[in-house]
């Protein structure tokens, strides 16, 4: 459709793609978008805007989706149209009847962080009002659930400090396993504004980013850590602020445990985190260990920015609590400039962390065997809930395999492609009895599924999303359902079906509810954001209109803790058989497993995975740029396209998780985060072997076999 020169009308409405949460006027033309104008009055983005958020819009009405509800009697059968009251009717009988069959906690859902608040909200309402049951999961688990542990352990608060802005106050800029530049681009943007101001840059990334060196930025110091060894180089600078006395003592004795810090001192002060043992280990110059500590420590206001290059190991929460400590410890925190801030990769992760969707929480960080904070949402709910935290999604998949699990209803979500050990979920979900998929397309998961219901677009519903610095901001239909409901809607119908009676007209009723039951929510509406533009939680009677920055005069839990956090090697380890470090991450055009950003014209920047081997590497293998390669895996093994860079060092490969045919998940891992099953995705021991000419490309598993990129080309 041609771009015309006056749009018949504009809505003002937010990015669903990363975590920053851009501002946009949606122009519309014959009842299509035609042109996304980043929104000049957007607080998380002030009128900027990347190539996704600017061009990657028209997947929303792209062939492949799904116009009409369908299902089938098995995953071999021919899917079979029909109307939303037999699917809704079928899905819910289904379900009812595997509980009756097998036990009340047989069965669980899943949400996803693509949804709006509201959303994901009900989706975790539905497993403990209409399956009575716990097993509820959301894809931020999958990501940033050791920002909740490990911050919420040390600060009282498992979410950004900071809002964006405050990056141009800051002295000293440290970036943890994250990106910005790529992964998010507008905040990237602003963060070089400031580093071209003077601030210094310190980055611990094993790649040679983007972020690291691009034109008028470049790092003051860079630490290529070994992936697995964030927690010894963080705990190593540690030791040298420690050791220099470099901490802020009236910050700790007015702030924090004393007691607490003088544990956590001896700890990181031994000997065997000093910069000369850490820093063989890592793969650093120990002085560079030294001059981060002494750059950091300096201030005045020094930052911290991490993402999945933290979380996404078997210590993510450990790597998040030492990020904490550090911060502690030298008294960045509470004010302008200062801080410690996840970058979340999906555009409602944080509102996936908030609402309730974990298996142990209900919304507001609240645990659900607290008798007082479950008795507030049976007494909202007119309904006895169940006092057992569920399962994750992760043991709902073992459980299938036992057969203790044999149902699930999946919003949003395509855990085949994303999560890890692939073969693990592709045979979990082949033993369950009826799979209910909520999306645009019929996914990778979806070829696994018995009843498929067609979602919405962020372009096609009303609802919120918060972001990454706990912004909370209106998403606004633009355009009509494609498949006629909204996917708030379609829960609602199905939570009806199952037999809890519950209505709503608006998704802003289900904001209030939100408020009335999340102490953090409390002051939050629509007409409150419609107001202000975008609300920051916590929102209350305290801070009417949100909250920028905080720990400004005191931490949730009162004082601050220092949590000890001795350094545990991964067990996934080099060996003769695999000797490279494989890692993952993003690329700018493309946005997380690509089921969105592969159906635009973005592909013409971005078109396939690839996987960057250093040359050294590349020529004791025979391989040349270009060439395709296998990677294999204790696992498995896939096949990519080579990329000769200097950005790895010798011994470490990376490659990006954009697209279905990759099947990059087919050689990751089972191990996870010790406390939050987090995958270790950032950690895979690999080989790499020219592939001959004749032989076949892509993922080589005998479970897998049957895979194919997408069900409709």
């Amino acid at each position: 459709m041609p771009i015309p020169r006056k749009p018949e009308s504009s809505v003002v409405t937010t990015c669903a793609y990363c975590g920053v949460g851009c501002g946009f006027k949606a122009e519309v033309s014959q009842g299509r978008v035609v042109r996304m104008i980043p929104w000049k009055e957007g607080k998380a983005n002030h009128g900027h805007s990347c190539v996704k958020g600017r061009f990657a819009f028209d997947y929303y009405a792209h062939p492949d989706r799904v116009r009409t509800p369908m299902v089938r009697e098995s995953i071999d059968a021919p899917w079979r149209a029909v109307g939303w009251d037999e699917a809704i009717t079928h899905a819910a009988a289904e379900l009812k009847r595997i509980q009756a069959s097998h036990g009340v906690k047989s069965v669980g859902a899943v949400s996803s962080s693509r949804c709006t608040n509201e959303e994901i909200f009900l989706v975790q309402k539905f497993a403990r009002v209409a399956l009575r049951n716990n097993n509820i999961d959301n894809c931020s688990r999958i990501c940033h659930s050791p920002t909740q542990f490990g911050l919420s352990a040390t600060l009282g608060a498992g979410a950004a400090s900071q809002h964006f802005d405050s990056v141009l106050a800051a002295d000293v800029i440290v970036v943890v396993g994250a990106n910005p530049t790529e992964g998010h681009p507008v905040f990237g943007s602003l963060m070089k504004r400031r580093i071209r101001e003077g601030a210094k840059l310190i980055v611990l990334d094993p790649r040679r980013t983007e972020t690291v060196t691009s034109p008028h930025c470049r790092a003051d110091v860079h630490l290529p850590l070994k992936p697995g060894t964030n927690v010894a180089v963080l705990d190593s600078i540690a030791h040298v602020i420690v050791r220099e006395r470099l901490f802020n003592r009236a910050f700790i004795e007015s702030r924090c445990h004393v007691a607490e810090f003088e544990t956590w001192s001896a700890l990181v002060g031994d000997d065997r985190y000093r910069p000369e043992v850490i820093g063989p280990e890592a793969g650093l110059d120990p002085d560079a260990i030294r001059r981060a500590a002494r750059l950091y420590a300096a201030g005045p206001n020094s930052i911290i920015y991490y993402g999945l290059g933290v979380t996404e190991h078997s210590q993510g929460s450990t790597g998040v609590m030492c990020l904490g400590n550090l911060a502690l410890a030298c008294g960045m925190l509470g004010r302008e400039g200062v801080g410690v801030n996840p970058l979340r990769g999906q555009g409602n992760v944080q509102g996936g962390s908030c609402l309730g969707s974990w298996p142990h929480m209900f919304s507001g960080y609240r645990f659900v065997t607290d008798p007082d904070v479950r008795g507030s949402f049976e007494q909202e709910w007119g309904i006895e809930l169940d006092a057992e935290p569920g399962l994750r999604l992760p043991n709902m998949f073992d459980a299938a395999l036992t057969g203790a699990f044999r149902g699930m209803y999946i919003q949003g979500e395509d855990p085949v492609q994303s999560d890890p050990n692939r073969a693990h979920i592709v045979a979990a979900l082949k033993q369950m009895e009826c799979v209910i998929v909520q999306d645009l397309y019929l996914t990778e998961t979806a070829r696994y599924a018995h009843v498929f219901l067609p979602g919405s677009s962020a372009l096609e519903k009303d609802g919120t999303f918060t972001n990454a610095e706990r912004r909370v901001s209106r998403v606004r239909k633009v355009v009509e359902p494609i498949a006629g409901l909204a996917d708030w809607e379609i829960t609602v119908r199905l939570i009806n079906a199952t037999g809890y009676a519950c209505h709503y007209d608006h998704p802003s009723q289900i904001l209030d509810e939100i408020a009335r039951t999340s102490p953090a929510y409390r002051g939050m509406s629509y007409d409150l954001i419609d107001r202000v533009g975008s609300v920051q939680w916590p929102c209350d009677e305290s801070a009417p209109e949100g909250t920028e920055v905080l720990h400004t005069r005191t931490f949730p839990r009162g004082k601050a803790n220092f949590m000890l956090t001795a350094y545990v090697p991964t067990r996934e380890r080099v060996n003769d058989r695999f000797p490279l470090l494989l890692t993952t991450g993003r690329i700018l055009s493309q946005y997380n497993v690509g089921t969105q950003t592969r159906r635009t014209g973005n592909t013409a920047w971005y078109s396939e995975d690839l996987l960057e081997i250093h040359p050294q590497d590349a020529m004791a293998r025979g391989i040349c740029d270009g060439d395709r390669v296998t990677v294999a895996s204790r696992i498995g093994s896939v096949t990519l396209k080579a990329r000769t860079s200097e950005r790895v060092n010798p011994g470490l490969v990376y490659t990006t998780f954009h697209f279905a045919q990759s099947k990059a998940n087919a050689i990751t891992t089972e191990l996870s985060d010790w406390a939050t099953n987090c995958p270790e995705y950032k950690v895979t021991a690999v080989e790499i072997t020219k592939v001959s000419p004749t032989a076949p490309t892509g993922a080589t598993r005998p479970e897998a076999t049957n895979d194919t990129a997408e069900m409709h080309p």
